[in-house]
C-alpha cells in the first residue's frame, strides 16, 4: 500500500507526486476525470487546488474528490525512469 507524501502541480493536467518509499511519479489525470465528482477537475484552475490530505495520505480537492495513492503509484511513470530515458535520448 503507497501513500502520497508531497504534490507539485506540473501542467495540463499532471501532478509530480512524491511517495512514502522516496519515490517520483509523474501521473497524468487528464484520461481518468469521467464521472460527477470529477467533472469540476476539467476546469484546470479547479484542478491546480490538489492538495494532500494527511489523514487519508492522498490527493484530494475541495469538493471531495480523491484517488487511491495505489492508483497513482500505479498509472505513474518514474521520474527516474523519465531521466534515465531522456539521458538516453
Amino acid at each position: 500500500m503507497h501513500f502520497v507524501r508531497a504534490v507539485t502541480y506540473r501542467a495540463g493536467y499532471q501532478l509530480l507526486l512524491e511517495f512514502e518509499d522516496g519515490s517520483s511519479r509523474l501521473v497524468d489525470l487528464e484520461p481518468h476525470l469521467d464521472g460527477e465528482i470529477f467533472e469540476p477537475l476539467k476546469d484546470i484552475a479547479y484542478f491546480k487546488t490538489v492538495r494532500v490530505d494527511k489523514d487519508i495520505d492522498t490527493i484530494v480537492w475541495s469538493n471531495g474528490a480523491d484517488m487511491s495513492p495505489d492508483f497513482l503509484f500505479e498509472i505513474g511513470t518514474s521520474m527516474v525512469e523519465m531521466e534515465s530515458t531522456q539521458e538516453a535520448a
